[in-house]
């Protein structure tokens, strides 16, 4: 996938949090991912810069939690039950199928966007 695919992508996995918006919590994305910060730090460099684009400032309109699986895929369904714990509106999983089936697998009511580079 091309970055502006991705792009794309992500601002149509954010829109529906506006929604979610009024409850007086801020809407939360749950970045799931299968390697490391650091490995995919170029795509969620992208995905921050494009979050002000769509009008979501990180720690202002929206919050992001970030988990990290560092190649250990038997550790996913852990992180996803984290994020679903902590209430997250949407669940992005970048690059992995591997996350994107232990989100999919842990709840059926949060949104899962699975993205890929």
């Amino acid at each position: 996938m091309r970055r502006r695919d991705l792009i794309t992508l992500l601002g149509g996995a954010v829109w529906p949090l506006a929604v979610r918006a009024q409850s007086g919590k801020l809407p939360t994305i749950g970045f799931l991912g299968g390697a490391t910060p650091s490995s995919w730090s170029r795509w969620t460099a992208a995905f921050a810069r494009r979050l002000p684009e769509l009008g979501w400032i990180d720690g202002r309109t929206v919050a992001i939690e970030y988990r990290w699986a560092a190649g250990q895929n038997d550790k996913l369904p852990a992180l996803a039950a984290d994020l679903i714990r902590r209430q997250v509106n949407v669940i992005a999983t970048p690059g992995s199928t591997p996350a994107a089936l232990a989100a999919k697998a842990a709840t059926a009511s949060i949104p899962a966007a699975a993205l890929r580079r």
